[in-house]
């Protein structure tokens, strides 16, 4: 559970993580690197697509910066995950919600 997101930080079950991170069911990858920075790419998401999720819910950052490109969104629809965009904070509030009820993985970008 996410308990607070701030511009460049986030609080999930206690613990404060201060790089972008991806939540998995049980787990918490604080060092989440994308190849270009603010432009997601497949490669990026390895590691969401071996963890099969449900939903895949995507923060693009405090102002919503980091781009999803066309490519990903197929693709990650093509798997039959749900994909939910938004900008980091309402995406923090998705997460909560859906977490409690489905299978999700988060990526969140946590500045720009």
């Amino acid at each position: 559970m996410i308990e607070a997101y701030d511009f460049g930080q986030i609080t999930i079950n206690g613990c404060r993580y201060s790089r972008d991170v991806i939540i998995f069911p049980g787990n918490v990858k604080d060092d989440w690197w994308r190849r270009e920075g603010h432009r997601l790419s497949l490669e990026d998401l390895k590691d969401v697509f071996k963890a099969e999720p449900e939903v895949l819910v995507i923060g693009t950052g405090y102002n919503g910066v980091m781009k999803v490109p066309q490519e990903v969104e197929d693709y990650v629809k093509s798997r039959n995950i749900e994909l939910i965009v938004e900008n980091t904070r309402q995406a923090c509030q998705t997460y909560n919600r859906l977490c409690q009820s489905r299978k999700v993985v988060a990526a969140f970008h946590l500045t720009c």
